[in-house]
């Protein structure tokens, strides 16, 4: 079996809350969604079985935290995952769509760290995906879980209210992430993340707003 993957590569985390540690990753490719704000188009791709995989992510050497698993959509490949996983014998850091609670129950037992970003329909252009989410995040909270909202000029406080709502059934301290749109950075979506904030700190304990840092810094 082989996964099909786009890139591989070491480098700093520059999303939520493990923002600015070291990680290996390894993305993905292929996505399930088209989110109008998606920065990561992804063209081509190089199939590796599990071995080449393995030899791949040994070449670094670095004092890395954790392997991130990208993309793309990660669980599109959990056929893959299942196989794969039990034999890296790394901290296992998921970034996901959270659209696919079933292929996320098959490989979470193998998962360390899930961060989910719930896809609301005013940021993405795209439908809601409210009773996917609320069936991942059953399966996400028996491991370490935090969720990402990208704010766009377009998202509606309605939909940042079904978010907090979704949260908070499950458990109001788990962090929640207000991350800018990178192409509408500017003093009007500023205002916007700032009075969400003020909003969500009702409701959850633990909200902050963390803008890509990685972009910032001219890395990938």
């Amino acid at each position: 079996m082989k996964a099909k993957i786009a890139e591989i590569f070491e480098g700093i985390q520059g999303e939520g809350i493990y923002t600015g540690i070291r990680q290996v990753f390894i993305r993905f490719y292929g996505c399930n969604l088209s989110c109008k704000f998606c920065d990561t188009r992804l063209n081509s791709y190089r199939e590796f079985d599990s071995r080449e995989l393995l030899k791949r992510i040994r070449s670094f050497d670095i004092g890395y935290h954790s392997v991130s698993l990208t993309g793309g959509e990660p669980l599109l490949q959990s056929d893959f995952l299942i196989k794969f996983l039990p034999k890296l014998k790394k901290r296992v850091y998921l970034e996901t769509n959270g659209t696919l609670p079933e292929k996320l129950n098959q490989a979470i037992d193998q998962i360390d760290i899930v961060a989910v970003d719930i896809k609301i329909p005013s940021s993405t252009g795209l439908r809601d995906f409210w009773d996917e989410h609320t069936k991942f995040l059953e399966i996400a909270s028996k491991k370490e879980v935090f969720i990402k909202v990208v704010i766009c000029k377009s998202t509606k406080s309605e939909d940042i209210r079904r978010a907090i709502k979704l949260i908070a059934n499950f458990n109001k301290n788990i962090p929640f992430i207000l991350q800018p749109n990178s192409f509408e950075m500017g003093k009007e979506l500023t205002k916007k993340l700032i009075d969400f904030q003020d909003f969500c700190c009702h409701y959850l304990s633990y909200v902050r707003v963390i803008p890509q840092i990685h972009k910032f810094l001219g890395l990938r």
